[in-house]
C-alpha cells in the first residue's frame, strides 16, 4: 500500500489536502502493531525522534527520507486525558514508528507530516476497552485534531495469496476474485459502518467481533482493534445522524480488503477516519 498506487492513496492524499485546507491542528493515530500489557494499561508514543520500522517489499528510497514529526503536547494531553477517564495512561519515549502509521501520513501529507500522537493497542484486544479510548479522545475533533484509526477490513496473512508477490512483487494481483469469507466479513463491516450512528455504532461495531466470519477474516484481533478507536471517537450521542462513508478500497494479495471510511466532515465536526 506504500510501495504502488493505488485508490486508497489517491484518497488518502484528498483527505490530507483537506485536513490542511482546514487548518487541521494534529493527527492522533491507532495502529494495528503496537500493544502493551497491563489490564488498563495503553501506552502514547513520545519518542522526541522515531525511526521508522522497515516495510518488508517495499524499497527504502519510498519511506526513509521522510521526517516524522511527533506531537509531545498532544500526546501529554492525550495521556491526561486517559488517565482522568480511569486509564493507566503513560509515554513511551523509546518507541519507533511502524508501517501502519507512517505510511498513511506520508500518502496524506507528502509535504510534510504534521504534528501527530501515536496510541498503543492492549494486548488484551478487547473491543469495549478500544472503543473507550475512542471515546475519551473525541473531544480533540473539536478542536481540529483528526483522529484515524489505521487496521484492516479484512486482515488474515494467513488465508492471503503471496505467490504474485513473492515471485513478481505484485501484491494487487487478483488472479482470482477474494473467497466467499472476505466478502461477507468485508460487507458486513461497510453495513455497520454506512448503517449505523451514534451509539448505536459502538454497540454495531463491537459486536462484528462476534459475526461467523470474523475469525476467517481476522486470525488475530489486533488489526480490527483501530476500527474500535474510531467507533469510540466517531459514536457519541453528538454523532447520532452522522453516518460513516464508504470512500475508496483496494484488495489486495487476493483476500486482504483495505476499506477506507470516513466519518464527519470539516464543516462540522473534524472528522475520523477508519
Amino acid at each position: 500500500m506504500l510501495g504502488e498506487e493505488s485508490d486508497s492513496a489517491d484518497y488518502w492524499k484528498k483527505c490530507g489536502d483537506e485536513a490542511l485546507a482546514n487548518g487541521v491542528k494534529g493527527v492522533v493515530m491507532m495502529g494495528a502493531h503496537w500493544d502493551c500489557v497491563g489490564p488498563s494499561k495503553i501506552e502514547v508514543s513520545t519518542n522526541p525522534n522515531p525511526g521508522k520500522s522497515p516495510v518488508a517489499y517495499v524499497h527504502p528510497s519510498k519511506y526513509v527520507d521522510y521526517k516524522l514529526v511527533p506531537d509531545l503536547e498532544g500526546a501529554q494531553r492525550c495521556i491526561s486525558m486517559l488517565s482522568a477517564d480511569g486509564f493507566s495512561a503513560s509515554g513511551n519515549d523509546k518507541f519507533e514508528w511502524i508501517h501502519d502509521t507512517y505510511l498513511i501520513l506520508i500518502r496524506m501529507f507528502p509535504g510534510g507530516c504534521p504534528p501527530t500522537t501515536i496510541l498503543s493497542l492492549n494486548s488484551r484486544f478487547d473491543p469495549h476497552f478500544h472503543m473507550k479510548v475512542g471515546a475519551s479522545l473525541r473531544s480533540l475533533r473539536d478542536e481540529g485534531y483528526l483522529l484515524i484509526g489505521t487496521g484492516g477490513a479484512v486482515h488474515n496473512l494467513y488465508r492471503n495469496r503471496w505467490a504474485p508477490m513473492i515471485k513478481y512483487s505484485d501484491n494487487f494481483a487478483q488472479e482470482t476474485p477474494p473467497e466467499e469469507w472476505a466478502m461477507e466479513f468485508r460487507q458486513s463491516v461497510e453495513d455497520v459502518i454506512t448503517n449505523n450512528s451514534g451509539p448505536e455504532l459502538r454497540r454495531a461495531m463491537t459486536r462484528l467481533m462476534k459475526h461467523p466470519r470474523f475469525r476467517d477474516a481476522h486470525a488475530t484481533d489486533d488489526h480490527f482493534m483501530a476500527a474500535m478507536f474510531v467507533s469510540g471517537a466517531a459514536g457519541g450521542e453528538e454523532d447520532t445522524g452522522t453516518y460513516g462513508q464508504l470512500k475508496a478500497e483496494t484488495w489486495e494479495l487476493t483476500n486482504m480488503c483495505n476499506s477506507q471510511f470516513t466519518i464527519g466532515g470539516w464543516s462540522r465536526t473534524v472528522p475520523a477516519a477508519a
